[in-house]
């Protein structure tokens, strides 16, 4: 069975066929080739394939792809501004080292973009806290939650 559905990605409106039994991943990545998002374990143990939907973060591999039908969702493409100008977040992953191999860069992230969004003074308790679905197989997690600490600092002075 498919279903036409109509919700915002990155800011801009989508109408899109979708066949009843994908996953927003699915869509994200072979619908629309927003293939920033990464499918890791698709049991949302690995948090790879992190998006935000509607100001929270999700895991768009259990997200059933006709639940977005009016809602708002942002992947990492959507995070890049205006000439491909990485944001604050993403240019301090850079700084901080919190990028290893990259592949659960995205979700991480997005992560902290959701973290940010709803609490833009973390302490690092809080920072873990928010982090703790999303896993590092190279072991940068100094380096990623300095990331966020330095996200978060440049966040509030700009």
């Amino acid at each position: 069975m498919k279903k036409e559905i109509n919700f915002t990605l990155n800011g801009s409106e989508v109408f899109l066929t979708v066949e009843a039994h994908k996953r927003l991943i699915d869509v994200l990545r072979d619908s629309l080739g927003h293939t920033g998002t990464k499918e890791g374990c698709g049991e949302g143990e690995c948090g790879a394939c992190t998006v935000i939907v509607n100001s929270r973060a999700v895991n768009s591999c259990l997200y059933p792809a006709l639940e977005i039908e009016g809602k708002n969702v942002t992947t990492i493409e959507g995070l890049q501004s205006s000439g491909n100008q990485l944001s604050i977040i993403q240019k301090a992953f850079v700084e901080q080292g919190g990028i290893q191999c990259g592949f659960c860069t995205p979700g991480m992230i997005m992560s902290t973009k959701a973290l940010l969004d709803s609490n833009p003074n973390p302490t690092e308790e809080e920072i873990r806290d928010a982090l703790v679905g999303n896993l590092c197989r190279c072991t940068g997690y100094v380096q990623i939650i300095e990331s966020v600490k330095l996200a978060a600092d440049q966040l509030k002075n700009q």
